[in-house]
């Protein structure tokens, strides 16, 4: 067990699952404070101010969206939604209005800490300067100048486009969330057209060839099909 402090904010109806995560999380030593409801979460989030937000999105009130675009008016928690809707447009909606990532329902246990650890990683990430110019993003082997516009693996430089590079780099500032299609294509190239999705996917094949991505095996970037990329911020 870890005595790592984090304070989880868990917003489910459902009392099986709603005891299940309580007790996943707590066997890690996170700190889990529980809500059946939409408007009593509004509360306990302005009360206790949690790391992180587990959110069921069929709540017997009001749907977890509510709750989601109520913190995203002026904070960046990272917010994980753990849900039974598996359409892609549920998880697009999602993602778009500012969750950090989707989880369907069934989970395993094992996904749903790694999944936990990457959004509290991400969260601290964007307060550190190495997202900022002037500073380095490191992971695992992967080193992103900046300034400087250079992507390296181990000792060796990645030659990349320059909307390769800028690809990458919006990755890299928003580790461990996972963007859907049309946020980077509005990112990278500032406005929606109909071959955007065709076009980001040939940038991002020639990506990770580049980075020597090897079918089956963990990539420093993850595609969730239809619904967007992810660099992975999950350490091995």
């Amino acid at each position: 067990m870890t005595n790592n402090k984090y304070k989880i904010l868990l917003v489910e109806d459902e009392g099986n699952i709603r005891t299940l995560v309580t007790t996943i999380l707590e066997a890690e030593g996170y700190q889990v404070i529980t809500a059946e409801t939409c408007l009593s979460a509004v509360t306990l989030y302005a009360s206790h101010l949690p790391d992180l937000i587990i959110l069921d999105l069929g709540l017997p009130d009001k749907d977890g969206i509510h709750l989601l675009k109520k913190v995203r008016e002026d904070s960046l928690t990272p917010i994980i939604i753990l849900s039974a809707r598996t359409e892609e447009r549920d998880k697009v909606e999602a993602l778009d209005m500012g969750a950090n990532d989707y989880i369907t329902k069934p989970f395993g246990s094992a996904e749903l800490l790694a999944r936990v650890r990457t959004a509290l990683r991400n969260g601290r990430h964007s307060a550190e300067v190495g997202k900022f110019p002037g500073g380095k993003f490191k992971l695992k082997d992967l080193v992103i100048d900046y300034d400087a516009r250079q992507v390296f693996i181990g000792n060796d430089e990645i030659k990349l486009t320059q909307t390769e590079y800028n690809i990458v780099a919006f990755l890299s500032e928003h580790c461990g969330k996972m963007m859907t299609y049309s946020a980077i294509i509005k990112a990278i190239w500032g406005y929606p057209d109909e071959g955007g999705i065709k076009k980001l996917q040939v940038n991002m094949a020639n990506i990770r060839r580049k980075f020597g991505a090897t079918p089956g095996k963990a990539s420093y970037i993850i595609n969730e099909l239809g619904v967007g990329y992810r660099m992975n911020g999950e350490r091995e």
